[in-house]
């Protein structure tokens, strides 16, 4: 059996070096069942990361599994030049959950390809490449979708295709507006939007792009409304919204199916991806007609919306709704917050618990203060690990655990990993550090 150690080595020699791994020791999961996962060495894991919130629903579900090999028996690809029967289905019932009058949808292969369009819709349909997005915010690592990417460390070059210019948005822990009431931190980012229009655009904007809860920026979850109200400055203008559902669509954040239902508004377009097919590659803009329809010369997705993963997705959307998970992860949420906060209280290194449905973060600063601890974040994801609990890492700082199990997660599960939490936060933050010698 190959190890960890040689396939890191063979990792190291020909993969990017930028290719971000966990621990010190990576790990390579082998296999899985409902929310656990089992590593190379046979080690299994709670796994309260699902791949980055794209194993949405659990591990080899027999619900899954059957659809996906009934489909793989007959047909894996055709291409978008002939007509696919669940890519039909799939558009149909994403397009009428959408709230958007008379959406179509556009099929893709990730959240990247899906910004990139969303985005190409709204510049072509407006004659503009100015785009507003938000601080902090995360939205691919194409060209354009680093463009549009408010944190210095995802964004990989000063070149940029689009005009973009940066507004704040919900993340209120290191905001200017930290100390005001949710009604005049919306009105502040309000006012702040209508100055950089003011500003630093032309005024003639394609789109304004948005993340209802900020997922590689740290699991920033702002105030509900705070997105009508930027929508209210921009929609007279005639720049579209673009809500980014990668991580927050199909009911992570709770009963909603959209993160941006929160906030009271319906968007010109919503881009989706990771978690539809529960682990398969898809992804997708849905949006009002005359922005899918801005395309006027030929085009096809090669493999997007292929009858595997739209067939797959189908059996997930299925399951969400059979299973009510939208009010599971409600419920489990709520749970998790409090227990988590419960813990929290204990630690001035714990700046803030915050989260939505199951999106939490727990942000790590230096004891006093607010100045960022990647170091203690990357202490904790250790110690989780080392008692077999998975999470994610994340923040503009790198100073945030991420926390987003499958939306599947039981009550059970939830306070094993509550208890896990509990020993690795001690163990990181009050027990001194082994040195080796």
């Amino acid at each position: 059996m190959t190890t960890h150690a040689e396939l890191l080595a063979r990792h190291r020699k020909v993969l990017p070096n930028w290719m971000a791994l966990y621990y010190k020791e990576p790990i390579a999961i082998v296999d899985g069942a409902g929310r656990y996962v089992t590593d190379a060495d046979g080690r299994r894991y709670l796994d309260f990361f699902g791949g980055i919130l794209t194993t949405s629903i659990g591990y080899n579900l027999p619900e899954i599994l059957e659809v996906a090999l009934a489909q793989m028996s007959k047909m894996v690809h055709t291409s978008t030049l002939y007509l696919i029967e669940s890519q039909i289905q799939l558009a149909e019932r994403i397009a009428q959950r959408s709230g958007i009058k008379d959406a179509k949808v556009f099929f893709a292969n990730s959240g990247t390809e899906a910004n990139e369009a969303a985005l190409l819709f709204s510049c072509i349909a407006r004659a503009s490449n100015q785009v507003l997005a938000l601080r902090n915010s995360y939205h691919g690592r194409s060209f354009t979708a680093m463009g549009v990417t408010g944190t210095r460390s995802w964004s990989a070059s000063g070149l940029n295709p689009l005009d973009v210019s940066y507004v704040q948005g919900g993340y209120r822990y290191r905001s200017p507006f930290r100390a005001l009431s949710d009604a005049d931190f919306i009105a502040a980012v309000a006012d702040d939007l209508r100055d950089v229009l003011e500003t630093t655009t032309t005024g003639d904007v394609a789109a304004l792009i948005i993340e209802p809860v900020q997922g590689v920026g740290g699991f920033v979850v702002p105030p509900d409304g705070l997105f009508a109200a930027m929508a209210e400055v921009t929609a007279p203008l005639g720049i579209n919204l673009i809500s980014d559902e990668v991580q927050t669509g199909w009911g992570r954040t709770g009963t909603p199916y959209w993160g941006i239902s929160h906030h009271g508004v319906v968007p010109d377009a919503m881009t989706f991806a990771k978690g539809l097919a529960n682990g398969l590659p898809i992804g997708g803009v849905v949006a009002r007609p005359e922005l899918i329809d801005s395309i006027t010369v030929n085009s096809i997705s090669t493999f997007g919306g292929n009858p595997l993963v739209t067939s797959v997705a189908l059996a997930t959307l299925d399951y969400i709704d059979a299973h009510d998970l939208p009010k599971n992860v409600e419920d489990r949420g709520t749970e998790l917050i409090a227990g988590l906060q419960e813990i929290a209280s204990s630690y001035e290194e714990i700046g803030e618990v915050r989260g939505k449905g199951l999106m939490i973060a727990i942000e790590l600063v230096e004891a006093g203060g607010t100045t960022p601890s990647p170091a203690a974040a990357a202490r904790i994801l250790e110690e989780t690990r080392a008692r077999g609990l998975l999470v994610g890492k994340g923040g503009r700082h790198g100073n945030c655990l991420r926390i987003a199990p499958p939306m599947s997660v039981t009550r059970e599960e939830i306070a094993i990993a509550l208890g896990i939490f509990g020993e690795a936060l001690r163990a990181a933050l009050r027990e001194p550090a082994i040195v080796a010698h």
